[in-house]
């Protein structure tokens, strides 16, 4: 791995100069510069799903599986959208212009359900998630999230919660989910399908990840990334990462919390224990998705029509 000093650009010196104000955890980390392997994607390769050592990823008009040896299948579809889940033995993928949730096969690449659930957010910043033998995805702006059987295809529970709540993320034996309008982040008891706490985030929250003992919210407007202790549902930390982190996205694993940038790097390490930032990754490549596996961490880059794959994930920011 080599590593490089960055040069320091004004937007991260005044992210700097925002934290220490407001005594948030901002640890100066060099950029670490691993090996990456770059495929080149036409079209608009977002959203990801990992499917054992390929991805799948949203696209203009479709859904595609790649790996490092090329594109193995495509699927069409009128505007597939939103963060993707693996469970079941199918990829659930949210489609924003039918407001379905689209259920395909991964073996034969082949839709098998398309499920009228509603969609909240057409824009396509949402997520679908699985969890306590269940499909879930936000079905209206208004808060309702939809729970969908994978054995009969079909909305078994329409579950309040509150409104522009389009951010899902399941683990630690619940379902979470984030308002951008709300500024809020909110615990759902799969067993009750009721609220059961509900916390007071900062600026456009978005995307989520729970992992590596807690629940990391994105706050995009003010650059930071709240860590929330599941048990307490309270808000245990926060790390200040740039001037704002919009449109970005985050996932944990390996002991670290991983996060995808659109200004200043790639990607951002991130320790969950201390808050430090252990590494900035990569040039700066616009809005994207990423992934963590063992093996590597996948990124996309849509305006730049990449997928990249960084490998060994554990000597990253080590």
């Amino acid at each position: 791995m080599k590593t490089i000093m960055p040069k320091i650009g004004p937007k991260i010196r005044r992210a700097v100069a925002a934290a220490i104000a407001a005594g948030l955890t901002l640890t100066p980390a060099v950029a670490a510069t691993p090996d990456a392997r770059v495929l080149a994607v036409p079209g608009f390769a977002d959203f990801l799903a990992v499917d054992g050592k390929s991805v799948w990823a949203t696209n203009v008009g479709r859904v595609e599986r790649w790996s490092l040896h090329g594109k193995h299948a495509a699927v069409a579809m009128a505007h597939p959208c939103g963060a993707m889940t693996i469970a079941f033995g199918s990829l659930w993928v949210a489609d924003c212009k039918d407001l379905t949730l689209n259920r395909i096969d991964l073996k034969t690449a082949a839709i098998t359900a398309v499920i009228a659930t509603g969609i909240a957010n057409p824009k396509g910043e949402l997520n679908v998630v699985a969890g306590a033998g269940s499909i879930w995805v936000a079905s209206d702006a208004g808060g309702t999230i939809a729970r969908v059987s994978p054995a009969t295809n079909a909305v078994t529970v329409s579950i309040r919660a509150n409104p522009g709540s389009f951010y899902l993320a399941f683990g630690m034996g619940a379902l979470w989910a984030v308002s951008g309008v709300g500024q809020s982040l909110q615990k759902i008891d799969p067993a009750t399908n009721g609220v059961v706490a509900t916390v007071a985030l900062g600026r456009e929250p978005g995307f989520l990840a729970v992992g590596e003992g807690a629940v990391w919210v994105q706050e995009q407007g003010d650059g930071t990334v709240a860590r929330i202790d599941p048990a307490t549902a309270r808000v245990s930390g926060r790390v200040k990462v740039d001037e704002t982190l919009k449109y970005g996205d985050i996932d944990t694993g390996g002991g670290k919390v991983w996060l995808r940038t659109t200004a200043g790097q790639t990607f951002v390490v991130i320790d969950p224990a201390t808050l430090a930032i252990k590494a900035r990754v990569g040039a700066a490549a616009g809005s994207g998705a990423l992934r963590y596996t063992r093996a590597g961490v996948w990124t996309s880059a849509h305006d730049a029509h990449t997928l990249s794959w960084w490998k060994k994930p554990g000597k990253i920011g080590d």
